[in-house]
């Protein structure tokens, strides 16, 4: 079953939130190029949740930036 993503924004540490579940202790976390870090399942290894560092200065640069994932896109029902 699919899963809604949530995204916050934290003006004053500077970080976008994409999370699928509310972040919990017993996550491990891994950050990955650019200043990306994942919050994963302890017991799969599935990523739960993305923290995007320093985020409004990625909105100034010149040119686009990507998060190494691939995504299944779906519409739901409801939203």
């Amino acid at each position: 079953m699919a899963t809604a993503l949530s995204f916050k924004y934290d003006r004053g540490a500077d970080i976008l939130y994409i999370d699928k579940v509310p972040p919990y202790p017993e996550q491990a976390s891994e950050e990955l190029d650019d200043e990306v870090v994942t919050r994963l399942n302890p017991d799969t290894g599935e990523i739960e949740n993305l923290e995007i560092l320093f985020f409004s200065t990625r909105l100034l640069r010149q040119d686009w930036f990507t998060i190494p994932l691939k995504a299944d896109l779906r519409l739901t029902a409801s939203i």
